[in-house]
């Protein structure tokens, strides 16, 4: 009876932790290195059936001596990939395209996320769903082109690995 037990346990350890292990490797992006950065946990967020913009979102992490540019980028998803900032100005949240780019200081990380520095793919060429995977060809002034996969979470997400939906920030264009 002991045997039969611990047998039965050890095997749903196992599973447990196969399980565990596969849905981890899922819930993280794929790290990309090129030169001196590196880009990691790049996501975006499933659109609503008819939206022309989503959000794109990583962070980028400059281990090298000299600072960088994000400019902008493509996607076969979007007809323009660009790098936007969202502030609050005068207790409104407002939203701009970054024209000359986006600063990535040496030796810094820059964070793009809801609510700050994103990227905005515009001219959608389909909703994007939860489980896609968006290819995206990110253009930085030095270290030129670099791919990324964006991991589509939930509408609602906030972080890479989120599905739940953040009610504590304001929309655009709402007071706060």
């Amino acid at each position: 009876m002991f045997n039969r037990l611990t047998s039965a346990f050890t095997l749903h350890a196992c599973s447990a932790l196969v399980l565990a292990t596969v849905c981890a490797g899922s819930a993280t992006a794929q790290q990309v290195k090129s030169g001196d950065l590196v880009l990691d946990n790049a996501w975006s967020r499933a659109t609503p059936g008819g939206a022309k913009v989503g959000g794109g979102y990583l962070t980028v992490d400059n281990k090298g001596s000299t600072a960088d540019k994000l400019l902008g980028g493509s996607s076969p998803a979007a007809g323009k990939v660009e790098v936007h900032e969202m502030a609050m100005n005068n207790g409104v949240m407002t939203m701009r395209p970054l024209k000359d780019g986006l600063p990535i200081p040496a030796g810094k990380s820059v964070a793009l996320a809801p609510g700050g520095y994103h990227l905005m793919l515009v001219e959608l060429k389909a909703p994007l769903k939860k489980g896609d995977k968006i290819p995206v060809t990110l253009k930085f002034e030095k270290a030129g082109d670099v791919n990324v996969t964006l991991d589509v979470r939930d509408i609602g997400a906030t972080s890479p690995a989120s599905g739940q939906m953040d009610h504590g920030k304001a929309g655009m264009g709402h007071k706060m």
